[in-house]
């Protein structure tokens, strides 16, 4: 691994361990925002400590994690984004945002849209906002609505 890309993710486990600001490089290209997910604070969805959080698959430099190599145009980044793509919302991705509405009320397609409708900055101001923690301003997991800066 490079020195720019070690540094890159050091400072994405950094960002997770503090008040997270939500960037354009937690956005995964099906939708998720990394920001908000229990691996990102360095959990499993048992409560188990990770020996390593994510940073996201754009810090890495890697494929989707979720649609992983499912996607030609993502594997080969023809496509930034799952919107660009001409089968725009692809079976996989109905799939995965259909258990991410039910069990966690978050929709990757819709965030999709917004992106591709507002633009990046505009959905990343309304995200730190909607995931803002209460009491202390950091944000909530989407898995189990834990904030993991003030618990």
């Amino acid at each position: 691994m490079s020195t720019q890309k070690q540094l890159r993710c050091c400072f994405i486990t950094w960002l997770s361990m503090q008040k997270v600001k939500l960037t354009p490089e937690l956005i995964a290209p099906c939708g998720m925002n990394c920001g908000i997910c229990i691996s990102f604070f360095g959990y499993t969805l048992n409560g188990r400590k990770r020996k390593h959080p994510c940073n996201s698959c754009r810090s890495r430099d890697k494929q989707c994690a979720f649609l992983k190599k499912q996607c030609d145009k993502l594997a080969t980044k023809q496509i930034e984004y799952c919107f660009e793509c001409t089968v725009f919302p692809c079976e996989t991705l109905n799939v995965l945002d259909k258990r991410y509405r039910d069990k966690y009320g978050m929709s990757m397609i819709e965030n999709l849209k917004y992106i591709q409708t507002n633009g990046i900055k505009q959905f990343l101001k309304n995200e730190q906002e909607r995931w803002k923690c209460p009491t202390c301003g950091g944000i909530d997991c989407v898995h189990n609505k834990t904030c993991y800066t003030c618990n």
